[in-house]
């Protein structure tokens, strides 16, 4: 038995829809990308941390209620600082779908 196989391994109709491959697809076309798979995206990630923390932001429906003014403004870790300026209301985050919640 190869140590290799994965245990299992999704559908092509679960691919299509993976919220990763929605991610990949949104990404090639706001930033003119052709990314592939996986580890293409990944190595986006790590080569332009401020495009890919940003797309996070706009693909996953971050409202800020006062913009950010830079991304990323300390890359230090401990203590890097991400969306320097933003603002956003946590409360209007955690209850935005919770009329869907209660519906299904």
């Amino acid at each position: 038995m190869s140590c290799n196989k994965p245990v299992w391994e999704p559908t092509e109709e679960i691919r299509k829809t993976a919220n990763i491959t929605r991610f990949m697809e949104y990404v090639n076309e706001k930033y003119e990308k052709d990314f592939k798979n996986y580890d293409e995206l990944y190595q986006w990630s790590i080569d332009d941390l401020e495009n890919f923390w940003a797309s996070i932001a706009d693909f996953t429906g971050i409202k800020f209620t006062k913009p950010y003014e830079k991304v990323l403004g300390n890359d230090k870790m401990p203590g890097a600082e991400w969306f320097v300026g933003a603002e956003l209301n946590f409360a209007e985050h955690l209850l935005q779908h919770s009329d869907k919640a209660k519906a299904g």
